[in-house]
C-alpha cells in the first residue's frame, strides 16, 4: 500500500501569517491535531500542532545567575530564555511552527511511513510532490484505519 492510497487529499492548511487564534479554532472545529503551513506556491514550510500551541502558554524560565566581582555569570542559557520569550509573544503560525518538517511522497510505502512516524515521534506527515507542493496528509489514524479496513 502506498501513501496515495491512504492519504487525506482535502488538506486543511494555513499560511505563515495565520493568527494562532485562527489555527486553534481550525483544530477545534475540524477535530484535527495539527495543520501544515504552506507558502504562496502551496509548498510545505512548516507544521503547527496542538503541542506547539500549548507550548506557547508555557511560562518563561529565567536563567539562574550568580554575581562575581560585580559581574553577572549566567548558569543557564540565555538563548533558552530568548526562545521562551519569542514563543510566549507569538501570534502567527510562523512564530510557533516546526520548520524541520518531514514529508513523504505519494509513492512511498505504508511501512516506510509508519516507521518514520514512530521513529521520529510525529503524528502527521505531509505528502508532497517533487517541488514540496502539498498533495495530501497522513496521520496515525489513517494508518490504523488502513490496517483494519483491508
Amino acid at each position: 500500500m502506498k501513501a496515495k492510497d491512504i492519504m487525506t487529499c482535502d488538506v486543511i492548511s494555513v499560511k505563515k501569517d495565520t493568527p494562532i487564534e485562527n489555527i486553534a479554532k481550525i483544530l477545534i472545529e475540524k477535530r484535527i491535531s495539527g495543520v501544515p503551513v504552506v507558502d504562496e506556491e502551496n509548498k510545505v514550510v512548516g507544521v503547527v500542532s496542538e503541542t506547539d500551541i500549548v507550548k506557547k502558554e508555557k511560562n518563561i524560565k529565567v536563567p539562574s545567575f550568580i554575581t562575581i566581582l560585580q559581574g553577572v555569570v549566567f548558569l543557564e542559557s540565555i538563548k533558552n530564555m530568548e526562545e521562551d520569550i519569542k514563543r510566549v509573544a507569538a501570534y502567527k503560525a510562523e512564530d510557533i511552527m516546526s520548520d524541520d518538517v518531514l514529508t513523504v511522497n505519494e509513492e512511498d510505502d505504508l511501512e516506510y511511513i509508519a516507521n518514520l512516524m514512530i521513529e521520529k515521534s510525529i503524528n502527521r506527515v505531509p505528502v508532497v510532490d517533487d517541488e514540496r507542493k502539498i498533495k495530501g496528509i497522513i496521520c496515525r489514524y489513517d494508518i490504523i484505519k488502513s490496517m483494519f479496513n483491508r
